[in-house]
């Protein structure tokens, strides 16, 4: 490979022949290099690709921010969970979860913490990607010397979703504060507090996030059990008027029609929830 740019002694930009333009880091790879000079593949420790012009500047950006050990630190610490979790990644998780973690640690350090109300959520809904995250953090905490909050584990989460899904973190966001405002409607409404750890609650917020995501995809079931409808609008009033206002904020918020078969899904996990009050 022919390098293209030094970005630091340890990260170079490279022509590669299958994958055009590739990010190699190593220690010392960029050292004493210059553009036009050959390197070796087995001298870089990590590849990965970041298409496209606005990427690359950004990563560039980035390492005039943040110091080449950390990045050597996030480099491994995302080869590992790769490999032991066997993930797909979109190649943009290294600006955007690299930028947020070094953020992170240095609002630690100036004694500012930021909380996430969102990490019981979050857990139950992507759970591979929360049981990565934890291992993130930890090998951060150790490789940086500092103790992040929990709370960013839920935040690593979001990031590794975003990548594995290829959505925009602004979506996954928006999806997660989503069912975080629909679940207080419902605590409010049924006059019960749910709680992360009851088999009923994980089922209804597995249940929300996967219909969000189907409604998005346009890969939702439109089949309504039309019999089972009018039986659960006559014996649970209170749970089938809820589920539609549920399906309101749902459609405002996602600027989409929601399927009617929808409502009786959510009375059925509703009228289990206030069961069990």
């Amino acid at each position: 490979m022919k390098v293209l740019k030094v970005l630091n002694n340890n990260v170079v930009i490279a022509e590669h022949e299958e994958f055009e333009e590739v990010i190699l880091t190593g220690k010392g790879i960029g050292f004493g290099k210059k553009t036009g000079d050959s390197v070796g593949e087995e001298k870089a420790e990590k590849f990965f690709i970041l298409h496209g012009k606005e990427e690359q500047e950004q990563y560039k950006q980035l390492l005039n921010e943040v110091s080449e050990d950390f990045i050597a630190c996030m480099n491994e610490a995302m080869s590992f969970v790769k490999e032991q979790y066997k993930f797909e990644l979109n190649e943009h998780i290294h600006i955007g979860l690299t930028d947020h973690l070094f953020f992170a640690v240095r609002r630690l350090q100036q004694g500012m913490e930021i909380k996430n109300p969102f990490l019981h959520e979050t857990e139950l809904a992507y759970p591979k990607e929360y049981a990565a995250a934890e291992e993130i953090i930890e090998y951060m905490n150790r490789c940086v010397g500092v103790s992040l909050p929990k709370g960013e584990i839920g935040f690593v989460t979001l990031h590794l979703h975003s990548a594995v899904s290829n959505r925009s973190l602004s979506d996954v966001n928006k999806h997660t504060q989503l069912v975080s405002n629909l679940t207080e409607v419902i605590e409010k409404s049924l006059n019960i507090e749910l709680d992360p750890k009851d088999m009923n609650h994980q089922r209804l917020f597995r249940h929300l996030h996967q219909a969000i995501q189907r409604i998005q995809n346009n890969t939702y079931n439109e089949e309504e059990p039309h019999s089972l409808k009018k039986v659960l609008m006559e014996e649970y009033p209170v749970c089938y008027n809820l589920s539609w206002k549920l399906i309101k904020i749902m459609q405002h918020s996602l600027q989409t029609t929601i399927p009617d078969s929808e409502a009786v899904y959510l009375t059925l996990h509703m009228q289990r929830l206030s069961r069990t009050k």
